[in-house]
């Protein structure tokens, strides 16, 4: 905010300026060697952004693929006990069972306009796993997925998933 109560053009809703710093001590944290892939995703971003036709297939696709807007339901029993109206957003019934499937698409849309062949995930359960693997499928992409090893063993039905959506899984020791 400026001295006079107006918002500074230059940063946007969330507090970032243009190069991403949020205020005087924000900025970048990142190894050297990714500066310049980021760089690159976000010139694309910012491209795709500006662009009403990949907005326009991003909503086409989170509607008629991932179904949503995802439903609310009225938790009648649970309403009557505590004395208030509770909505349950029904994440569950989107596509992959979870929220995650709204952001990968975006990724998966982003990287295909910027002609890439491949995405990298990581995921800690595998839910995030399973909706890189199933963006990656939709648009034709290959996907490796990071998993910590111990995971892949607990959660072998997510590890499941990805394989059967095509994605490669590896199995992380350490990091």
């Amino acid at each position: 905010m400026t001295a006079d109560g107006v918002q500074d053009p230059t940063i946007d809703a969330y507090g970032a300026d243009e190069r991403g710093w949020f205020g005087d001590f924000g900025g970048r944290f990142m190894p050297e060697a990714l500066i310049a892939a980021l760089d690159e995703l976000t010139d694309a971003w910012h491209d795709a952004a500006a662009d009403p036709a990949f907005g326009a297939e991003f909503d086409a696709i989170l509607r008629d693929y991932a179904n949503l807007p995802s439903p609310l339901y009225l938790a009648e029993r649970l309403s009557d006990q505590v004395g208030v109206r509770v909505l349950l957003k029904r994440e569950d019934l989107n596509h992959t069972g979870a929220h995650k499937i709204r952001n990968v698409l975006g990724q998966a849309l982003l990287t295909k306009r910027m002609g890439k062949k491949r995405v990298i995930a990581e995921t800690g359960a595998g839910q995030h796993g399973v909706a890189s693997a199933t963006a990656a499928a939709y648009f034709g992409l290959d996907c490796t997925v990071y998993m910590g090893a111990v995971d892949t063993r607990r959660q072998a039905l997510n590890v499941a998933r990805m394989h059967l959506l095509g994605a490669e899984v590896i199995p992380v020791e350490s990091g």
